[in-house]
């Protein structure tokens, strides 16, 4: 089963003139099928790109919600193999590109090689691994891209110059860029001087940049998107489906998230053609 290609997504919201919209899942939060309706809400909602975090007992950067996504899930026995066996129903039930964000242990445990096979099999089409260094990462890097994998890297405010070449170079898929400092979640919003930071990292891309962390609102994602090419959404989606009695609860409130957060980004494309006109 080949991925959908995560170029050719951001390439028709380029035609659209707006930025794409990422979501992020827990995978396995409580449970697989769960995940899969989920995804299948943020599709529907107009996501364009699924980050999907497979669940690991000391997750990087990952605050309060996705930690307590991955206990559920870890609880609830997902692993890396559960969740590439479930990995074809999120494809086609979503109809996305998937980005697999993982730690690094993980995917030396289960083997390089075997996990990028298996992945791409599955239906990924990228990976994310936020612990592996650029200047590292190259024979992960080439073996992703064997069997036909997009890599992630991501870059933060205080990143030098140096590294953030290296990271924005060696992506293949797109560039994730940290807005501010800390950890995911709601608390503390976007961070300051957003236009400056997208600005820098452009200079050494020659992919998308999509912009994540403290993303919640419509409002947030207007003011990522008039810079970006993309909106990363994690811990709010996250959080809408903690906080539901259900399952069909879960997915209604993911959608009325992901549908607030895509009036947001059309608002900025819609004063983009206006500033141009």
């Amino acid at each position: 089963m080949k991925g959908k290609s995560i170029g050719e997504a951001f390439e028709r919201c380029r035609d659209e003139g707006r930025a794409a919209l990422i979501a992020y899942l827990a995978a396995g939060d409580p449970d697989i099928e769960t995940t899969v309706a989920l995804a299948g809400a943020v599709s529907e909602a107009g996501a364009d790109v699924l980050e999907l975090g497979i669940p690991f007992s000391d997750p990087l950067a990952d605050g309060p919600i996705i930690q307590a996504a991955y206990t559920r899930a870890l609880a609830g026995g997902a692993s890396v193999k559960r969740v590439l066996e479930g990995l074809p129903r999120i494809a086609d039930g979503s109809g996305l590109p998937i980005v697999l964000m993982t730690a690094l242990n993980p995917v030396l445990a289960y083997g390089s090689e075997e996990f990028c096979c298996d992945a791409a099999a599955a239906g990924a089409s990228g990976i994310l691994v936020p612990d592996l260094l650029p200047e590292d990462g190259g024979s992960l890097r080439a073996t992703a891209a064997r069997a036909g994998l997009d890599t992630v890297y991501l870059g933060a405010p205080d990143t030098s110059d140096e590294r953030l070449a290296g990271a924005a170079q060696g992506s293949t898929g797109f560039f994730y860029l940290i807005s501010r400092h800390g950890v995911t979640g709601p608390e503390g919003g976007v961070g300051a001087g957003l236009a400056e930071q997208v600005e820098r990292a452009k200079r050494y891309c020659s992919v998308p940049v999509a912009v994540g962390f403290g993303v919640t609102t419509a409002d947030d994602a207007e003011r990522i998107a008039a810079v970006a090419d993309g909106v990363i959404v994690g811990s709010a989606f996250v959080r809408e489906a903690a906080e539901a009695a259900d399952r069909e609860g879960a997915v209604e409130a993911v959608k009325r998230r992901a549908e607030e957060l895509m009036r947001g980004i059309h608002r900025a494309a819609t004063e983009r053609r206006e500033a141009k006109s």
